[in-house]
């Protein structure tokens, strides 16, 4: 069931609260990564005032289950969940949050990157920086 694992949302999430729900699993878990991606004031040379994500509702969060399933088999995670908000958000403020939980940390380390950086590439969430020189959608996915 994808929301179980896996959330699009406005309000914020507890790092915490999203850790003890993974630890809660399996006592196998031997190591838990987290990904925490976070806003901050300056991006590809400009200085940000906020970012804004728009996602495509039901879509983003498919997209997301497939991708936590592949990493979960690939890695042979014991769980892994993602959160990702959208909305307006400041400087500071938590974007996407990514627990992986194996029996080894390597599997957990390796899952983190491959779903950030598959979230990047597939599930459709837009992110518009606003700037001192104006808004811009950004496209690129580093």
């Amino acid at each position: 069931m994808a929301g179980e694992w896996v959330r699009v949302q406005r309000e914020d999430f507890s790092v915490e609260e999203e850790i003890n729900r993974i630890k809660a699993v399996s006592s196998r878990i031997g190591g838990i990564v987290t990904f925490l991606g976070t806003v901050r004031d300056f991006s590809r040379g400009k200085e940000v005032e906020k970012l804004e994500f728009e996602h495509y509702p039901g879509m983003a969060e498919k997209k997301l289950e497939e991708i936590r399933r592949q990493a979960k088999q690939k890695f042979d995670l014991v769980e892994i969940s993602v959160v990702h908000r959208y909305g307006e958000l400041g400087i500071g403020e938590n974007i996407v949050l990514i627990v992986a939980a194996a029996e080894h940390r390597r599997q957990a380390f390796e899952a983190c990157r491959y779903v950030i950086d598959e979230l990047k590439k597939h599930v459709p969430i837009w992110k518009k920086e606003y700037t001192s020189e104006g808004e811009v959608w950004v496209e690129e996915h580093p």
